[in-house]
């Protein structure tokens, strides 16, 4: 049964509730938990007007390397909105115990320098809406009861795993016909916890490449039910290494090949 649009509201006041409360999220009475990614997509969105994030300042694109998608026990890319207040500079700090069961990242992030509207688009076009590539870290919690065995619909409600997202600076030098110079399916990532190397992978991990991700984002329902991508927006690509998941205090660096580092801490 298709839920109607009270019953998203509802379910997407229930998660807002749980965000407040910084509680972890229990499965939704069956009367309204989604049932379907579409269905998840939609309390995404309503969730995203409760929380006065409509439009988001971005999107974070998650399981778009194949060992994400094996980690998590999915077969496709999932979005999730990030907020404007979500976006943290680079050696942002923050008490481990303000998050729950909190975890990070190595991901490739793009700023939009234009809108996209919802759908298929040319490689070519995507790569002139992209004004910046830059190094970033997300910060992600695992905050459901069961974990993923909550299920993918309600992973996509709840915006899956996404915390905030810790930013570097813009690689130097960049334009849209860098796409081919600068290759970013080549760029190395590492993830490096604590001064022990923790991981390591390269952007052509992310559906072959990062600007593939940003072609399946503006065709998904995501970008569906949000009206496209806007200019301004920072897509998180998604991560190259499986999270690291924070038992305490730690110091967190990541770095790519020729796009520079980011750090963060948590205390």
């Amino acid at each position: 049964m298709t839920r109607d649009a009270a019953h998203i509201q509802e379910a997407a006041e229930a998660i807002a509730d749980a965000i407040a409360a910084r509680r972890t999220l229990s499965p939704l009475d069956p009367a309204i938990a989604p049932t379907d990614p579409a269905e998840g997509y939609a309390v995404q969105a309503a969730l995203a007007r409760r929380l006065g994030a409509f439009p988001p300042a971005g999107f974070k694109i998650g399981a778009t390397a194949a060992t994400m998608q094996l980690h998590l026990g999915i077969r496709t890319p999932a979005a999730g909105f990030m907020m404007r207040s979500g976006l943290l500079a680079s050696g942002a700090a923050s008490p481990h115990r303000s998050w729950l069961t909190p975890g990070v990242e190595c991901e490739i992030a793009f700023r939009l320098g234009r809108d996209i509207p919802p759908g298929e688009h040319r490689p070519e076009a995507l790569a002139e809406a992209v004004a910046a590539v830059l190094p970033a870290i997300e910060i992600v919690e695992n905050r459901y009861q069961g974990g993923v065995g909550i299920g993918t619909p309600m992973l996509i409600a709840d915006r899956f795993f996404h915390g905030a997202a810790v930013l570097g600076a813009d690689a130097e030098g960049w334009s849209p016909d860098r796409f081919a110079g600068r290759d970013l399916a080549a760029a190395r990532g590492r993830m490096v916890v604590n001064g022990t190397l923790f991981g390591e992978g390269q952007g052509g991990d992310l559906l072959g490449h990062p600007l593939a991700v940003l072609r399946w984002l503006a065709a998904s329902p995501a970008a569906a039910v949000f009206g496209g991508l806007r200019a301004g927006q920072v897509i998180l690509c998604g991560s190259v290494t499986p999270p690291a998941w924070l038992s305490g205090p730690a110091e967190i660096e990541v770095s790519f090949d020729g796009l520079g580092t980011v750090t963060t801490r948590f205390t």
